[in-house]
């Protein structure tokens, strides 16, 4: 049996023991696998759930471990300081795009005071 074949029976399995792609994904490489044969498993079987919102990330344990001080800190959850951040950096990131002005006329985008500032 090859290698692509073990791990989608493997897969399979455990979907239809109701664990999460998450927690199948971690069990896998947990064993040694490499990571390009087991996302190639996944994609291959196109998984039965979508979530919309759900995001995975692998986290090495020197960042896994500021995180959850900055969380015991702000008492949150992992999850939860992981989405604050998520959620401040979007929004810090929207306010600092500037939002191109509608002008009405033409003409008066050309005689603008706007274009002038910078000459």
């Amino acid at each position: 049996m090859n290698i692509q074949s073990v791990l989608k029976k493997f897969i399979k399995m455990c979907r239809a023991k109701g664990y999460s792609d998450f927690e199948i994904k971690k069990a896998i490489l947990d064993k040694g696998y490499p990571l390009a044969e087991t996302e190639k498993a996944f994609f291959s079987l196109s998984p039965k759930r979508q979530y919309k919102n759900q995001v995975c990330l692998f986290l090495g344990n020197d960042l896994l471990d500021v995180l959850e001080k900055r969380a015991k800190k702000n008492m949150f959850t992992l999850s939860e300081q992981i989405e604050d951040i998520l959620r401040r950096s979007c929004l810090n990131q929207m306010n600092k795009t500037p939002k191109p002005k509608i002008l009405d006329d033409n003409l008066v985008s050309i005689f603008s005071r706007e274009k002038r500032k910078g000459r």
